[in-house]
C-alpha cells in the first residue's frame, strides 16, 4: 500500500436487473471515500459484461464508455491489477496493483458468488460476504431452508422451476391455492430491488405475477402474503457480528417495489422505527443469527414483516451487498447508530483485510 493509501477498487453496473441501481450505490460510496485514506480505481460492468476503467469515476457512472479503458482482472495472484484489452497503456493510477475491492454489484453476475470467485482467486480482498454465502443467499429459495433448519422464523412459501412451469401450469396454480392464501407474493429467487415481485390477489394474477417472475429468472419463490410492517436492520462485522437499531419502511405504493424504493420518493423510511426495546432485541437477535447461519461477512441487511394483527415477526430475507444510495436503509441505519458513511467504508475495508487474513493462514499445500 504505497503512500499509506489503500488502492480501493469499486466494481459497478453489471448484467443485472439492478444494473442502474449499482450505479446510482456505485457513485455515493465513490463519492463517501475518504480521499486521504482511498485511491479509487473504479470499473463499469457494461449490460453486456464488458469491463471498462477511467481516472474520472464520473465518466463511468454515467453510464457513457465511449472513450474508457476496456480492461479485465486475471485469475492470477500474481497479477493483482487491471489489464487493458484495447491496445491502449493504461495511466499508472488505473495499472497499480488492488489493495481491496468494493462490489458494489447487485443481484446475478455480481451478488451471487461469481465475482467473489473470479475475487479469490486473484488472492484480493474484498468487501462482502464470501463465495459459498453469496451464491446461497442470492437464491431466496435455498436461504428459506437454510432459515428453517435454524429455527428463524420464516412465511410459508412454495418454489418453482420454469421447466416445470411450462410443463403443468394448472398444477402449480392448484397446489400454491391449496396451500396458500391470497394475497401471496411472486418473486425471482435470484433477483433483488423487488425487480420482478408482484402483489397477488387473485387467480388471474397469478398467472400474470408468475409469468413476469420467470421472465428474470428460471427459479421463482411464491410466498405467502400477511398484513404487515416492514422493519430492516443492518449487521456489520466478521465472526462477531453487531446490529444498528432498526428502521421501518411505510411504502407510498402497495409494498415497496422498485418504483417506490427508486423512482417515486414518496416512501417514508422511519429511523428508528418506532417499535419498542423487546421487538427491537428480537429483530437484532434473528438478524445476528441468520447472518452467523450463512456463514456471511461484513455485512448484510435483515429484512422482516411484522404481522399487524398477530404481532409475530417474521424474517423475510438477507442480503449481502445492500443498497447504498442516498435513501437507501443500510447507509442510513449505520448513521443513525453513530457509524458515519465514510467510517462505514473504513470498518468495511477493514473487515475484508481481517477476512484475507484469516485465508493467508491457511496452508495451501499438504507437504
Amino acid at each position: 500500500m504505497a503512500d499509506n493509501k489503500i488502492r480501493l477498487l469499486v466494481l459497478f453496473g453489471g448484467v443485472s436487473g439492478e444494473h442502474e441501481v449499482s450505479l446510482i450505490s456505485a457513485g455515493n460510496v465513490i463519492s463517501a471515500v475518504n480521499k486521504d485514506r482511498y485511491d479509487v480505481i473504479p470499473v463499469f460492468i457494461s449490460k453486456q459484461g464488458e469491463w471498462f476503467t477511467a481516472a474520472d469515476p464520473k465518466l463511468l457512472l454515467s453510464g457513457n464508455a465511449s472513450s474508457a479503458y476496456t480492461v479485465c482482472l486475471p485469475a492470477d495472484p500474481t497479477k493483482k491489477h487491471l489489464h487493458s484489452l484495447d491496445g491502449r497503456t493504461l495511466p499508472q493510477e488505473l495499472s497499480k496493483n488492488i489493495d481491496c475491492a468494493f462490489p458494489v454489484l447487485h443481484g446475478p453476475n455480481g451478488e451471487d458468488g461469481t465475482i467473489q470467485g473470479l475475487l479469490t482467486l486473484a488472492n484480493i480482498p474484498f468487501v462482502g460476504a464470501g463465495v459459498l454465502s453469496s451464491a446461497l443467499i442470492m437464491d431466496k429459495g435455498y436461504t428459506k431452508l437454510v432459515f428453517q433448519h435454524n429455527d428463524l422464523p420464516t412465511l410459508p412459501y412454495l418454489v418453482y422451476n420454469y421447466h416445470d412451469w411450462l410443463k403443468d401450469q394448472p398444477s402449480i396454480i392448484s397446489q400454491i391455492e391449496q396451500e396458500l392464501h391470497y394475497p401471496v407474493f411472486t418473486k425471482p429467487c435470484n433477483l433483488g430491488s423487488s425487480v420482478g415481485i408482484s402483489k397477488i390477489k387473485s387467480r388471474k394474477e397469478l398467472d400474470l405475477g408468475l409469468t413476469e417472475a420467470f421472465r428474470y429468472d428460471n427459479r421463482v419463490i411464491v410466498e405467502q402474503g400477511i398484513s404487515a410492517r416492514e422493519l430492516e436492520c443492518a449487521v456489520l462485522g466478521n465472526l462477531e457480528p453487531k446490529c444498528s437499531i432498526l428502521g421501518e419502511i411505510v411504502p407510498a405504493n402497495e409494498f415497496y417495489d422498485y418504483n417506490a424504493k427508486y423512482i417515486d420518493d414518496n416512501s417514508e423510511l422511519l429511523v428508528p422505527a418506532p417499535v419498542d426495546d423487546e421487538l427491537t432485541r428480537l429483530a437484532q437477535g434473528i438478524a445476528i443469527r441468520a447472518f452467523l447461519a450463512t456463514n456471511c461477512r461484513g455485512m448484510v441487511r435483515a429484512d422482516f414483516l411484522l404481522d399487524k394483527e398477530t404481532g409475530k415477526l417474521y424474517l423475510s430475507e438477507i442480503n449481502t451487498i445492500p443498497g447504498f444510495t442516498a435513501i437507501s436503509m443500510y447507509p442510513k441505519l449505520w448513521q443513525a447508530s453513530g457509524l458515519s458513511y465514510p467510517q462505514l467504508i473504513d470498518e468495511l475495508v477493514r473487515l475484508a483485510l481481517e477476512e484475507q487474513g484469516a485465508r493467508d493462514r491457511l496452508k495451501k499445500s499438504y507437504r
